[in-house]
């Protein structure tokens, strides 16, 4: 027997035995694969869900928020501009408390439960040295009194009391220390980007708008490689090409106009929905008044279309003198 022969034998035998003393065979590439795909069965991070859920502190039961209707006219915040509606957000990406993520991760579409978010998770602990005490000068005089919110060198807080010039200031947010109850239901798995791209903005502002998705063809210039490749000194070369942009359309209106967080974040939710929908661009649109688009047709035709005999063809038909209005003109001059 030779050499190699043996040496085969030995290392099947080694095999073997490993095998026996731990009672499991050893794991094949196709064996990890299966674990890895039951393992991302169900709801996994990155997919968006409409849930339908309401909040409130364990100890004591105050509403912290709701996309129930009725719950909302039941705790008197039905009045709020606010809707009140099941929300789509992306799990694994903050949109709602982690330990309702961890809730949800593997569950299915119908899905219900419960769970309490820390006070660390949800608002914070309390912590006492958020309270300080600061000059009443800072505060406007409307909101020197207790229980007033106020805003002061970039802080966010509520004044607990005023005394003479001092006024002692609570920068804990109002549920500092405050664990959560959480209660929601998975209503549906929301696969149209259009829905997407509503649920994402809608993370940003609560005001309805007309969305839609188009595939433009765009002329842009595009940089193309040089016929000088071995000068690294060379300009970069471009030529005019049309390229498709898939692009989504956002139906302006006055709400979203003047809504301040849009204003302030639009960039960053353009951004946001265009990395996660893989999209070219988003493109916000006004129309102003119901014949705006006629007007914009009209000007365009009347910028570029007429010649000098075509001016002179409809003032005749309008039965207007040309000569007469030259005349009257030149008089005015002298």
């Amino acid at each position: 027997m030779s050499e190699d022969r043996e040496a085969d034998q030995a290392d099947e035998a080694d095999a073997a035995e490993s095998e026996e003393d731990t009672g499991t065979p050893s794991e094949s590439p196709a064996d990890g694969e299966a674990a890895d795909a039951e393992q991302e069965e169900g709801l996994q991070q990155g997919d968006f869900v409409r849930l339908d859920y309401t909040a409130r502190t364990a100890d004591g039961g105050q509403l912290v928020d709701t996309t129930d209707p009725d719950v909302a006219e039941e705790e008197g915040v039905d009045d709020q501009q606010q809707t009140f509606e099941p929300r789509v957000v992306v799990l694994g990406e903050g949109h709602i408390f982690e330990a309702v993520e961890e809730d949800v991760y593997g569950g299915e579409v119908g899905d219900s439960g419960g769970v309490t978010v820390s006070a660390e998770e949800a608002f914070g602990e309390y912590d006492e040295e958020e309270v300080r005490t600061v000059s009443a000068e800072k505060i406007p005089e409307d909101d020197r009194y207790p229980g007033a919110h106020v805003d002061i060198d970039g802080q966010h807080g509520h004044v607990e009391t005023i005394i003479g010039g001092r006024a002692r200031v609570d920068f804990n947010h109002p549920l500092a220390g405050e664990d959560v109850e959480y209660e929601y239901a998975v209503l549906d798995e929301v696969e149209d980007r259009v829905e997407q791209a509503e649920g994402l903005v809608g993370m940003y502002v609560d005001v309805d708008l007309d969305m839609w998705i188009e595939t433009d063809e765009v002329e842009e210039e595009v940089e193309v490689e040089s016929d000088d490749e071995d000068d690294e000194d060379a300009e970069p070369e471009y030529e005019t090409q049309t390229v498709e942009k898939e692009t989504l359309y956002v139906e302006s209106t006055p709400q979203l106009a003047m809504n301040q967080q849009w204003m302030m974040s639009k960039q960053q939710v353009a951004q946001d929905v265009v990395d996660r929908l893989d999209l070219d661009r988003i493109i916000v649109q006004e129309t102003l008044g119901e014949g705006a688009g006629m007007m914009g047709g009209l000007g365009g035709m009347m910028g570029g279309g007429m010649g000098g005999g075509d001016i002179e063809d409809a003032l005749e038909d309008a039965d207007v003198d040309a000569d007469e209005i030259v005349d009257e003109l030149e008089g005015a001059e002298e």
